[in-house]
């Protein structure tokens, strides 16, 4: 009797143990799936690899980006040397000052993680599997040695469903906007709005000098905004990467914007990211007319 309610109680404890143990929901990792997302698509488009085990993998191994692997050696997946005659970087894993690979951005990282998986022998069964079985290859991953911890799969795949990364899972394609930006190792934040995207200039910028970086022809960069393609560019001014909207977004519906002082309706238009010409017409204005400082301009 005794023996049985202690065998109860250690099971109890081993319980209450993995519960306190499961993936809870934070922050931090949302930001990280928001920003490698699509990136995660492209490989697994290119590689078959499910993105929803790219990106558990990645958050899961460098700590959602903030490892000192992660941030000293940009590699997100703990992939080891073995191999590499790349640059390394030196840390204490299962053993004292290990090496592993470094890359000189994300995106590298990324990829030699889709090139490690899929020449590997050790991994080659789990490319039988669908793209959709994350749970498969989460199991598989474990089964066939990615990682030593006991409970790897399971963190996988409670991180998949609980961010429900699965989704990604069926994409057909991906915003090369983003992808981009991580190539060029985060030089600055690209930001979503209104079914668009758009970055902040800083002191110097070009259309010449953005459209370079987010791989863009300059002239369709500047046509995008309405401006000239040898414009200058103030620092702090909205540039958007692709075509204006011809209105604000849906949750915009019956609200209006009231012009400030040193506005006017091309600047309102750069703010919401909606086409100069259609804004006038929304508003049944001319295109002479000469805004004032308190009107509510209509935004859709």
């Amino acid at each position: 009797m005794k023996r049985t309610i202690f065998s109860l109680f250690c099971l109890f404890l081993a319980l209450q143990l993995a519960l306190s143990q499961s993936i809870s929901w934070n922050q931090r990792y949302q930001d990280y799936f928001d920003q490698y997302k699509d990136v995660a698509v492209e490989q697994m488009l290119k590689y078959h690899i499910p993105a929803s085990i790219t990106l558990a993998q990645g958050v899961l191994e460098s700590g959602a980006g903030r490892s000192e692997l992660a941030t000293r050696a940009n590699n997100h997946f703990g992939i080891k040397c073995n191999g590499w005659t790349g640059r390394k970087s030196y840390h204490d894993d299962d053993e004292r000052n290990e090496c592993f690979r470094a890359y000189d951005n994300v995106y590298e990282s990324y990829k030699d993680h889709s090139i490690f998986l899929t020449t590997s022998k050790r991994y080659s069964s789990l490319f039988q599997l669908k793209l959709t079985d994350y749970k498969g290859w989460a199991k598989g991953l474990k089964a066939c040695g990615y990682a030593t911890s006991p409970t790897y799969a399971t963190k996988l795949i409670e991180i998949i469903q609980l961010y429900k990364l699965y989704q990604y899972d069926t994409a057909k394609g991906y915003d090369k906007f983003q992808t981009q930006q991580v190539k060029n190792g985060d030089l600055r934040h690209i930001y979503a709005f209104n079914m668009n995207y758009y970055l902040i200039a800083r002191k110097g910028d070009t259309f010449r000098s953005i459209a370079k970086e987010v791989d863009v022809s300059y002239r369709k960069l500047a046509k995008y905004n309405e401006r000239n393609k040898n414009d200058k560019l103030e620092e702090g001014e909205i540039v958007w990467l692709k075509k204006k909207r011809s209105k604000a977004p849906k949750d915009y519906k019956g609200r209006a914007h009231y012009v400030k002082a040193g506005e006017s309706m091309y600047s309102i238009s750069q703010r919401y990211g909606i086409r100069l010409k259609k804004l006038y017409k929304t508003n049944n204005l001319p295109p002479d007319y000469q805004i004032r400082v308190g009107e509510a301009i209509r935004l859709r």
